[in-house]
């Protein structure tokens, strides 16, 4: 790929990408920062938000790309990470209402 040859469209659409890789490479970052504080594997819910942010964002791109491979692959990560998103705030619910049965 030649970017001089590149419509402004396209270079456009080659920020999306590359800023849905950068988000989906922060949660990695971050995932390491925590548990490095932490001296132990901590996945914090931050994780789950840049997921879904770099997986939509990425998911977008390979639309325009038209890549079945990569569309199918997003795709399915935006589901999981939801569902774990689902399952912190579940989590949060129940110790919320433990604490106020005290």
């Amino acid at each position: 790929m030649n970017l001089s040859e590149l419509s402004t469209y396209e270079m456009i659409w080659l920020g999306v990408g590359l800023a849905g890789q950068l988000l989906f490479s922060m949660r990695f970052l971050l995932q390491w920062l925590h548990s490095e504080r932490q001296r132990r594997s901590v996945i914090p819910v931050a994780f789950w938000y840049f997921s879904i942010a770099g997986g939509l964002t990425l998911l977008a791109y390979a639309i325009y790309r038209r890549d079945p491979v990569f569309i199918l692959g997003q795709a399915g990560g935006i589901f999981i990470y939801s569902r774990n998103l689902y399952f912190v705030a579940q989590e949060r619910r129940r110790s919320n209402t433990k604490v106020d049965a005290s």
